[in-house]
């Protein structure tokens, strides 16, 4: 298997340029699987923190950056879907979030809401034992003792710290979503019918806007949030490849007259 990933064919969720180099950093295994975005794309391409693949390896063995609660020194780990990025020496913290085009976007949130990540249920089944085993979006699995508490396309908010439930959200009509993949990716809007699909197919879900009218989507692309998420969210711009900072360093080299380097295989 190769190491090398080419921009052209990276997913449409990476926020990249495809046409600038050949080659970009190919994620490690871990969350999110295909989908996830390696974390020094995040760091260089989307917040402009560091220019190349050392300087992002020095900034991440200062042991300040986290992902949803968890110190990360590997520049390669994937990061998607509602992860949430803690950058402590500059009491900075942001949620993943779709934005134009599917590709995944940063918004600003606060230090309270940094202690707690949304998932959507994806799977459940019975464990040995007789707890109900939970598996989330990002592949994070959680033991529930009450089987019928908790459905398939419903939401939770866990905690960082001890995995412990904090809200639970339950996908019906009538519930509030927001759009993560497809031509509607970032729109939000409440549930206003689920149409049962016959067969294999996916389930259609209608979406209802007080601004646009609505849109209509599969039941795999929408996610179950709450009000709080929504004006919590609202409140800044999300951060995208387009609209990286580029002015700041998360932390300088130890060799200045390097950081302009190639990226040791990221890029050639």
């Amino acid at each position: 298997m190769s190491n090398h990933q080419k921009r052209l064919s990276v997913p449409d969720t990476w926020p990249v340029e495809r046409k600038t180099e050949t080659f970009t950093v190919k994620a490690d295994a871990g969350p999110h699987g295909e989908a996830g975005v390696p974390l020094l794309i995040v760091l260089r391409d989307v917040l402009g923190y560091v220019d190349s693949r050392k300087e992002a390896r020095y900034a991440l063995n200062q042991g300040t950056v986290r992902i949803n609660g968890d110190r990360i020194n590997d520049e390669e780990r994937p990061v998607g879907m509602f992860d949430i990025l803690a950058f402590e020496e500059r009491e900075e913290f942001y949620r993943v979030f779709p934005g134009d085009g599917g590709r995944l976007a940063l918004t600003p949130i606060d230090a309270d809401s940094a202690g707690s990540k949304l998932g959507k249920i994806v799977g459940k089944q019975s464990v040995p034992g007789g707890d109900v085993q939970l598996t989330l979006h990002d592949g994070e699995t959680l033991l529930v003792d009450d089987e019928t508490a908790y459905d398939t396309g419903d939401s939770l908010v866990v905690a960082n710290e001890g995995d412990e439930i904090v809200a639970h959200f339950e996908y019906e009509e009538g519930a509030l979503v927001t759009a993560v993949a497809g031509a509607h990716s970032g729109e939000i809007g409440s549930v206003e019918e689920i149409q049962v699909t016959p067969g294999s197919a996916a389930n259609n879900v209608l979406v209802e806007q007080e601004a646009d009218g609505g849109f209509e989507t599969i039941e795999d692309y929408v996610v179950v949030i709450d009000e709080n998420f929504v004006s919590e969210d609202s409140s800044s711009e999300p951060s995208s490849a387009e609209q990286s900072s580029g002015d700041s360093q998360a932390a300088e080299p130890q060799d200045d007259g390097e950081s302009s380097e190639d990226d040791g295989g990221d890029e050639e």
